[in-house]
């Protein structure tokens, strides 16, 4: 399983002395000059496993690749710089898919202010892979982690969840703007993206701040997208159970202080809804309230990747 990878990974792997964030989180931290670090993530999407060639856009293959990095430096609340592409193309047809993926990513580079720095491409018989790498640096605030939650912080996401899978999970927005507005207006403790889930993705931020947190069921912003799908598919899945364990919504979960998030929740100052659901607490785990007030253990449910 991926969790366990990275928990080896942990153990194994050497420390350097400009490494001052390494594997566990959304994006590794450089120590740079001049007061900003340099915040570096890596995704690779794969053909068969992350989207189907053959019934989707090459161009809106392109944007998720590059947008799926934007939103992990969005996550450290960290601005972009540049990035790089490799890619791995079948024979047949490559140089109009790279051509078609490159179309997919420019715009979204343009509209962030992002240099394409670079890459490599090889060609195989196998099934398209892209791997793009993002860096970004810290602003003043410094980078937001996951390790940072506390007793008492209140949990705040941004937008609506669950559903992505009925095309949101392509052409969804990076909030890194978002992520940068909040970080300099408000005090926050820890971040995470929701990439693979609310559920599964709140219990990485937990875990790594060594507390457990109680989501507010009925306070869970459920997207259109959730209830739609719950309809198509019939198979007992609520739109609320769509908003806790759906993958690749690409928001924010976010711990604030208690007053800063009271604060934040008032005044709205994003173009989307940002919704405080719950608070982090000491006793560890994953815990669920419903209206009447009673608790129990929040089913871990989302994405994995399954390394067996």
């Amino acid at each position: 399983m991926e969790t366990e990878l990275i928990a080896r990974l942990r153990q194994q792997l050497p420390s350097h002395p400009l490494l001052k964030l390494g594997i566990g989180d959304d994006a590794a931290i450089l120590d740079g000059a001049q007061g900003a670090d340099w915040v570096v993530t890596v995704d690779m999407l794969t053909d068969q496993v992350d989207f189907l060639l053959d019934r989707v856009d090459p161009r809106r293959v392109g944007r998720k690749a590059l947008a799926v990095n934007l939103s992990d430096l969005a996550a450290m609340a960290s601005r972009p710089v540049a990035a790089v592409v490799a890619l791995v193309l079948p024979r047949k047809g490559g140089m109009e898919l790279a051509l078609a993926l490159y179309e997919g990513m420019i715009p979204l580079a343009e509209e962030f202010g992002i240099a394409i720095a670079g890459g490599d491409t090889n060609s195989w018989d196998g099934p398209l892979a892209v791997s793009v790498t993002a860096i970004g640096h810290t602003t003043a605030r410094g980078p937001l982690r996951r390790d940072g939650a506390r007793p008492g912080d209140l949990i705040v996401v941004t937008g609506r969840l669950g559903g992505s899978i009925l095309g949101r999970h392509f052409d969804f927005q990076p909030r890194v703007g978002e992520a940068l507005a909040l970080a300099e207006r408000y005090s926050l403790h820890a971040g995470i993206d929701i990439s693979d889930g609310l559920a599964r993705d709140l219990a990485h931020l937990v875990e790594e701040s060594g507390c457990g947190a109680v989501v507010d069921l009925a306070s869970v912003p459920i997207s259109e997208d959730a209830v739609r799908l719950s309809d198509q598919r019939a198979d007992g899945m609520t739109p609320l159970d769509h908003a806790l364990a759906d993958g690749e919504d690409f928001e924010l979960i976010l711990a604030v202080p208690a007053e800063e998030a009271e604060r934040l929740i008032a005044e709205q100052p994003l173009d989307v809804p940002v919704t405080m659901i719950g608070r982090f607490v000491a006793e560890a785990g994953l815990w669920q309230q419903d209206s009447s007030g009673h608790r129990s253990p929040m089913p871990v449910r989302g994405f994995e990747h399954d390394l067996t």
